[in-house]
């Protein structure tokens, strides 16, 4: 769906209420152009509304991109949920299907790489709001892996965990600067090689 018709969409379900309509116009902004790219009059004026009742819902511009990418982080949330539900008691089989769920995004075309990651480079100072939501995001992402990692009997659960966060990241930067051609496989098949040099081999049993 284009912006445009994003936005009609939005402006003609009446049940969105003028806060979600705001908010969702501006997530969609933010990402797509970028946060210092985009200021309230262009938000507001997307929303079909005005800078006070933007401001009746956001304190400033820097709440708005705070809840913007709080938002994203629950839905990042959900998909490890997902995973689980999806895998229940098979922490190997989740860590691959993570692996496999995150080629597909940094292969997808309309990928812009990640959202707090690009928030984190256009926003510096350490006092920003949004900054909290980022480290916080980024240090749950680590954590789950490290977690999943370790269920899995996976050696230096911390190490491989740090192995495959740093090829995610790498891997979305390559999509933005080289493109996405073949970069979701290759992701997998980096992934996989990290994941097997970590899995414990039980020696052999003398034979009697």
């Amino acid at each position: 769906m284009s912006i445009a018709e994003k936005r009609a969409s939005i402006s003609k379900d009446e049940r969105i209420s003028p806060r979600e309509r705001i908010l969702s116009v501006a997530s969609d902004l933010f990402y797509r152009h970028g946060i210092r790219a985009i200021g309230v009059e262009k938000i507001a004026e997307a929303a079909e509304t005005n800078k006070m009742t933007l401001y009746r819902h956001f304190a400033s511009k820097d709440e708005l991109v705070a809840e913007y990418l709080r938002r994203l982080a629950e839905q990042a949330k959900s998909s490890w949920d997902q995973l689980d539900a999806d895998h229940p008691g098979d922490p190997p089989a989740q860590l691959r299907a993570w692996l496999e769920e995150m080629a597909a995004h940094v292969a997808s075309g309309d990928e812009r790489g990640c959202p707090l990651a690009n928030a984190a480079v256009e926003l510096p100072d350490k006092d920003h709001p949004a900054r909290r939501v980022i480290e916080a995001f980024k240090n749950a992402q680590r954590e789950r892996l490290i977690q999943l990692s370790a269920a899995a009997a996976l050696a230096e659960p911390e190490m491989l965990a740090d192995e495959l966060f740093l090829l995610l990241e790498g891997a979305r930067v390559t999509a933005q600067s080289m493109g996405p051609k073949g970069l979701g496989d290759r992701l997998v098949r980096m992934g996989e090689a990290m994941i097997a040099a970590h899995t414990i081999v039980e020696p052999a049993r003398p034979s009697t």
